[in-house]
């Protein structure tokens, strides 16, 4: 491995990646959020400036929603790579080789630690030295705030499709049948 000054740098943009399991979660969750609002409007009222006010808050609930997932999102990817900062310079820090492979098998998984030798984890503890040592400045960077944006406008925008048919269905009932077949769709 060479001591290129850029391989953190590019290490973290490979690894700006949206969890597809986490975003359909945070979806599914602003579903829930404004299909209770939704199905307060059936059980709470009759009056078109009722459903109003409801399909606003609906609306005010998942930009809240989706802005403290967001933020969440950019927390959990600033505290990871913080962890991971914090282990490389232990391990650059350490003089004795069985040191540092201390410190590597802590950081992996037990099912995997326990099937590693400690030749390799030596080896791997040299690779992680022989690398430039990373810098605070790659805590959160432009591909992470990207994914912060498209994280709050999927749980944001998932609130229309649900929303919609009680702005163009004068029928209270039937925009809420509507609105209930786009939520199982969806």
């Amino acid at each position: 491995m060479s001591k290129d000054k850029d391989f953190w740098k590019d290490h973290i943009r490979e690894g700006a990646v949206l969890n597809p399991v986490d975003r359909i979660s945070e979806v599914l969750f602003g579903l829930i959020m404004v299909l209770t609002f939704t199905g307060a409007i059936s059980a709470s009222t009759d009056a078109r400036e009722d459903v109003r006010e409801l399909l606003w808050a609906a609306l005010g609930c998942n930009v809240a929603w989706g802005l403290v997932d967001a933020i969440m999102y950019l927390m959990n990817v600033a505290i990871e790579r913080g962890h991971a900062l914090t282990v490389i310079k232990k391990i650059h820090a350490t003089k004795d080789a069985g040191d540092a492979g201390k410190i590597l098998k802590n950081e992996i998984q037990p099912a995997i630690a326990s099937l590693m030798k400690d030749e390799e984890l030596s080896a791997l503890s040299s690779r992680l030295k022989s690398l430039p040592e990373p810098t605070k400045k790659h805590l959160i960077v432009g591909t992470d705030l990207l994914a912060g944006v498209q994280i709050f406008l999927l749980v944001f925008l998932c609130t229309f499709p649900v929303a919609i048919p009680f702005a163009i269905i004068d029928d209270l009932a039937l925009a809420m049948r509507a609105s209930n077949g786009v939520a199982l769709l969806l």
